[in-house]
């Protein structure tokens, strides 16, 4: 039996277990998904935007889909994974099951808890209705498989002229308890008028078992809201993740999204923005550095609908060894919104011979007063460059690694939770392989 065949024989005994959600319409949601995936399957290499990313080496393990084991981890083996330097709210998962043991949620003056309890309770019913699966990607067959079994994961709803007073950590854990695990969470993020909350995602496998996530998030900022956003992808060679994420906007909002891709052995990063109102920014930035066999793909979308809005896309990239990297971004701007500002740059280094990026950014314009522009860049280290820093006595190796994280340092300097920037900045220099030799 393969995984869809799987998949498909265990939906009805999901739903059934998850039945006490009948006060919404996530029920019929779920049915419509699980409809879209039974007929489509998952995304072969046919598909245009799956053409640099086969799933072929994921999907031929036999996953566990329920975990039926609880395991209890204490916090100083994972509190390396954490920014404990700081005071957060955290919400925490163990092979897709809350650790309350490890988290800290409030219901004081906001929602910062689990999505199985937004499910199940009566007074979420509204907010559920409304903003359930809303803005997700009905032609994703992936995406629609996360919904058809969506049950767990972060809830998150700020109420209007809130700005927490610190960030939101959310960590999925796997032990390791199943020899082959797949976990699917579902994340709904909603951020009233003039809000403002910062958030770092991270999955993180603890052993060397094989695991697949399929995650998805939905984020909603109101007028005025203020939504900072950071994923670290750092996760075991034996770890694959597709990670989609929505972002609907309202007039005036700033939304970043930073991803920050060093590990796991297959990672496919779905970025799409909506923008719904005028004098909108978004914000997308991504680093990636990998080597060995690793691939990391990076598919974004930024719809302008509104005039007035801005755009500002930067991902930077280094492939080392036979790692591949994929880079498809695109930017539509309809008719209607004129006077946007939209900037897309994709820059990449290839280190080793083997290996390989495919690189493709896209603009669709339909308006005529309109300032865009997109590119991208492929190449190698500078030798100038690299030949004057070790005239100065810089050893070779340190002189590489100064150059690479020069290149990468754009994006760093999006990172507003200082703490975070030199937790990022260590990661970098431990991929490069080498001390740096200041803190940031």
């Amino acid at each position: 039996m393969n995984l869809k065949e799987k998949l498909i024989t265990s939906f009805l005994a999901f739903e059934n277990k998850v039945s006490t959600d009948t006060e919404t319409t996530v029920h019929d949601t779920r049915s419509k998904a699980f409809s879209h995936f039974e007929k489509n399957g998952f995304p072969t290499r046919k598909d245009e935007e799956w053409k640099y990313t086969p799933l072929k080496s994921v999907l031929k393990h036999d996953y566990t889909l329920f975990p039926t084991t609880n395991t209890a981890i204490e916090f100083a083996t994972v509190k390396e994974y954490f920014i404990h330097e700081i005071d957060s709210y955290k919400i925490v998962f163990i092979d897709g099951v809350y650790s309350s043991y490890l988290s800290e949620t409030t219901h004081d003056g906001c929602d910062i808890c689990l999505m199985s309890s937004s499910l199940k309770k009566p007074k979420y019913k509204m907010v559920i209705d409304h903003y359930f699966d809303k803005i997700t990607s009905k032609n994703d067959s992936v995406t629609s498989l996360n919904t058809a079994f969506s049950n767990e994961g972060a809830y998150i709803h700020i109420p209007k002229n809130t700005v927490l007073p610190k960030p939101i950590q959310i960590i999925h854990f796997s032990t390791g308890s199943e020899a082959q695990l797949m976990l699917q969470p579902r994340s709904l993020v909603i951020v009233g008028e003039n809000s403002h909350v910062q958030i770092v995602e991270r999955h993180q496998s603890l052993t060397n078992n094989v695991v697949f996530t399929n995650s998805v998030t939905e984020i909603f900022a109101a007028k005025r809201a203020i939504v900072d956003y950071y994923k670290i992808q750092n996760d075991k060679k034996t770890a694959s993740l597709i990670d989609s994420t929505y972002v609907q906007q309202k007039q005036q909002s700033i939304v970043s999204v930073n991803t920050f891709s060093f590990g796991g052995n297959f990672t496919r990063n779905n970025l799409e923005f909506h923008q719904e109102g005028e004098h909108i920014d978004s914000i997308l930035n991504g680093i990636t550095i990998i080597g060995d066999k690793q691939l990391v793909d990076n598919h974004t979308l930024v719809n302008h609908n509104y005039p007035n809005c801005e755009s500002h896309e930067l991902y930077k990239g280094i492939y080392a060894d036979k790692s591949t990297g994929v880079f498809n971004g695109k930017v539509i701007v309809k008719q209607a919104a004129q006077k946007t500002n939209a900037y897309q740059q994709n820059n990449n280094i290839i280190i080793d011979d083997g290996a390989t990026i495919n690189t493709k950014p896209q603009l669709e314009i339909f308006a005529d007063d309109v300032k865009c522009s997109h590119g991208c860049t492929i190449g190698q280290l500078d030798e100038d460059a690299l030949f004057y820093l070790r005239s100065r006595g810089i050893p070779k190796k340190e002189a590489e690694a100064l150059l690479l994280y020069a290149f990468a340092n754009d994006a760093l300097e999006k990172i507003k939770i200082p703490e975070l920037k030199t937790r990022i900045t260590k990661l970098i220099a431990n991929k490069l392989g080498v001390e740096l030799g200041f803190e940031l």
